[in-house]
């Protein structure tokens, strides 16, 4: 297993989470590509760009030519948002329509559902401040690879991003990640953009969640596109099941959704249906 870490030197949550895993030592570099420079931990190597990541397509492949086996990887980013909440959040990337921020349009990148949803359970347990919003975001921007990868990030505006605590805390969570690879894979279907349902049943049961189709992408669609934005989330996320978040719709669309779910060939499951998750995160030191 080899994991990729990307940093961006104009995002400063990036920067800052890379310094604090640079803290905690072990780290040899490796050189770079006249691009990019990386650094490598064991099994983790840390790719430092130049530009801003959402726009720097296929960083797996460029990251192998260099020489780097490319399992999985996470981005390390800032989270944008009106309201200025503070926040640290986890989300998978890609475009269900335009591609106005990265990314190749309509095209969803690989899911990395089992160590997303840990980076969500270990965000909510490692987090050590009030008022912190903690929660899965769906599926939004590029870039776009090959490997399964995803965001995690500090939130929300300039008045947050260069919270040293915050980075401290996604430095642990992503240093610590040991996913559950056994658990049921989920595409969420319904719901707002953060995702507070799907983000509920992750820290209850055991289940992982790859790409998340909200209610905003299937406002004004017709069947044939919602089924495969659908498709399209569960082949990007390796499952055929669904998550569908009911009491997001109203009762005429959630059976719209649920018989385009069923006529897709795909399958759904309730909380009932799932196992519920025992004790806390593990962590590995």
């Amino acid at each position: 297993m080899s994991r990729l870490l990307i940093c961006s030197e104009v995002d400063l949550p990036s920067v800052n989470m890379r310094s604090r895993l640079l803290a905690k030592g072990g780290w040899e570099d490796i050189g770079d590509d006249r691009e990019c420079a990386y650094m490598a931990k064991g099994d983790a190597v840390l790719m430092s760009m130049p530009d801003m990541h959402i726009r720097h397509e296929l960083p797996d492949e460029q990251a192998e030519r260099f020489g780097v086996r490319v399992d999985d990887i996470v981005v390390m980013s800032k989270h944008s948002a009106k309201s200025g909440m503070p926040a640290l959040t986890a989300h998978p990337i890609g475009n269900y329509h335009e591609n106005q921020y990265g990314g190749l349009a309509e095209t969803l990148a690989p899911a990395s559902p089992a160590l997303m949803t840990d980076a969500l359970r270990r965000i909510v347990r490692y987090n050590p401040e009030e008022g912190v919003q903690t929660c899965f975001e769906v599926t939004h921007h590029g870039p776009f690879a090959r490997k399964p990868i995803f965001y995690i990030e500090i939130g929300s505006d300039e008045s947050n991003w260069g919270n040293m605590t915050a980075a401290e805390t996604l430095a642990n969570v992503i240093a610590d990640l040991e996913p559950d690879d056994g658990a049921i894979r989920l595409v969420g279907v319904g719901g707002g953009h953060y995702a507070p349902r799907f983000s509920e049943v992750a820290l209850r049961y055991r289940a992982s969640f790859g790409h998340m189709l909200p209610n905003y992408q299937m406002e004004g669609r017709d069947d044939e596109d919602i089924v495969r934005m659908m498709r399209a989330a569960c082949e990007a996320t390796g499952t055929k099941t669904v998550y569908l978040h009911r009491k997001s719709m109203k009762k005429p669309e959630e059976r719209r959704i649920s018989g385009l779910i069923s006529s897709a060939g795909l399958e759904q499951v309730q909380s009932a249906d799932l196992e519920p998750l025992g004790g806390s995160p593990r962590t590995s030191l």
